[in-house]
């Protein structure tokens, strides 16, 4: 807690700060509410509603007129909140060492990798599974959060003895400015694919804004890089700290020698420092492969001795990542957070490498979002899976029936193995019906989120309670039978 005079000097009043809000409808008694500009709102047009909920002081970048709480005038309220967020919270991000990881595909498991192995009581994860250590486990709004939610969580980390927070940096969070004031202590670069092409406008700003990772790492610091990716020479040249690399090339720091892919289980040799390493890894698929090593390089830099790392492997679970569900049945079911083509053609081809029959698979895409993917999402799922069931993830604001008919723009005169069921429950329901001995349902797109996004509610759902939901229908329909 502050005193307003404490973070403007010349404000002339002492009002108590407790918190900082960006969200009228979030305010207490005690918060400063900042009007930034939103991606489709002015917060300014919000101050009267803030201060109806609590809030006792607000801070602007216009004329606002005459209001019941003190008024603080900036040039630019979206630039000064990093700062602000700085000066509220004591600077956190100077005492904790921040890690980030950046990619297209892979930033949740390779940050919880991380997190497992240097340890949780050490190392605190931010990212599209929330917030946690070992300490506590808490939400998070998105991959990488608002800034005065992020500069929160340092503290709290801080506050629970954590010296290192694993935070997952996406491209959006650099292209809104919210980590504009971090300088980061490691860099994780795990792959590039095309993606989020509406908010950047093109596939080369997309490309600059993972770079910026790079950019904003300390001299002192590390950047781990991907050697195998294409487009690992354009992260290099971007690095700012010191390059160490993985991957299968053996010039890597970090080379993948070999690896075999089982059931439940993946057994990997790697070679690093002149050493051959056994590791019998507890997760599944090649492109998991990559996240260990990146995760595996990441700690070692960071003074992990080798052998803890090695002691801790068989801890690491990945939530919404290739959980496949307890279901008691002939056939499989499989929830994950796959939702680019490149993911999803990678879990795919990873899964019919298992001894199943057919793959089902349940998917979406999200509304007001890369509307671009779509009918690439669609092509990939009818070229590998036996069937595909389209319907609804996070419409938001869009028609779910548009969405769909986005996604099979490509695929309707071409293939006949989908079909579009909007309700994403009863999508779900159809291909549980639908499974028999040996096949794999595939639920992707949302992990182990608990909620959906229409049009005007957000409303709890889980993909992995409604499959277990569905496969009790199933079996009290096979037994009224």
């Amino acid at each position: 807690m502050k005193k307003l005079s404490e973070l403007y000097p010349n404000c002339g009043s002492d009002v108590e700060i407790k918190a900082i809000k960006i969200n009228s409808k979030e305010c207490s008694e005690g918060d400063l509410f900042v009007c930034t500009m939103g991606v489709t709102a002015d917060r300014h047009d919000f101050i009267d509603d803030a201060i109806s909920h609590g809030a006792s002081a607000v801070l602007v970048s216009r004329e606002v007129g005459d209001k019941s709480v003190p008024v603080v005038k900036v040039d630019d309220t979206n630039k000064e909140l990093p700062y602000l967020c700085q000066r509220f919270y004591d600077y956190p991000d100077k005492e904790i060492k921040v890690l980030g990881i950046t990619g297209t595909d892979g930033k949740t498991s390779t940050a919880t990798i991380m997190q497992t192995l240097i340890g949780d009581d050490l190392c605190g994860y931010i990212g599209t599974n929330g917030r946690s250590c070992r300490g506590f486990v808490g939400d998070n709004p998105n991959t990488t959060p608002d800034t005065h939610l992020l500069y929160s969580y340092f503290r709290e980390f801080l506050d629970h003895g954590c010296k290192y927070v694993a935070m997952e940096a996406s491209s959006e969070a650099f292209f809104r400015g919210r980590l504009k004031t971090l300088e980061f202590d490691l860099s994780v670069y795990t792959n590039i694919t095309s993606e989020h092409l509406n908010i950047h406008g093109s596939f080369e700003n997309y490309v600059d804004c993972k770079l910026q990772l790079f950019r904003q790492t300390k001299k002192d610091g590390f950047c781990v890089l991907n050697m195998d990716d294409p487009y690992y020479d354009k992260v290099r040249e971007a690095s700012n700290g010191k390059v160490v690399t993985y991957g299968m090339n053996k010039d890597a720091d970090l080379v993948i020698v070999d690896y075999k892919v089982y059931p439940k289980h993946t057994l990997i040799h790697f070679k690093y420092q002149d050493e051959i390493y056994e590791v019998d890894s507890p997760l599944l698929g090649d492109f998991n492969v990559y996240n260990f090593a990146a995760g595996l390089l990441a700690s070692l830099c960071l003074g992990v001795d080798i052998k803890d790392c090695l002691m801790r492997i068989s801890d690491i679970k990945i939530s919404g990542r290739l959980d496949l569900l307890d279901t008691h049945t002939s056939y499989y079911v499989m929830v994950d957070y796959a939702h680019t083509p490149n993911g999803i053609s990678k879990l795919l081809n990873f899964v019919h490498t298992l001894d199943i029959n057919r793959s089902i698979v349940v998917i979406g895409q999200a509304g007001e979002r890369d509307y671009l993917k779509r009918p690439k999402v669609g092509e990939v799922v009818v070229k590998n899976a036996s069937y595909a069931i389209f319907t609804y993830e996070d419409p938001r604001s869009e028609d779910p029936k548009d969405i769909c008919e986005d996604i099979i723009k490509d695929i309707k005169d071409s293939y006949d193995n989908y079909e579009i069921v909007l309700d994403r429950r009863k999508a779900i329901q159809r291909a549980i019906d639908m499974a028999k001995d040996k096949d794999m349902v595939l639920i992707l797109g949302k992990g182990n989120e608990t909620y959906e996004k229409l049009k005007n509610e957000t409303i709890y759902f889980n993909d992995e309670e409604e499959a277990y939901l569905a496969v009790k229908n199933c079996e009290l329909k096979e037994v009224s039978e």
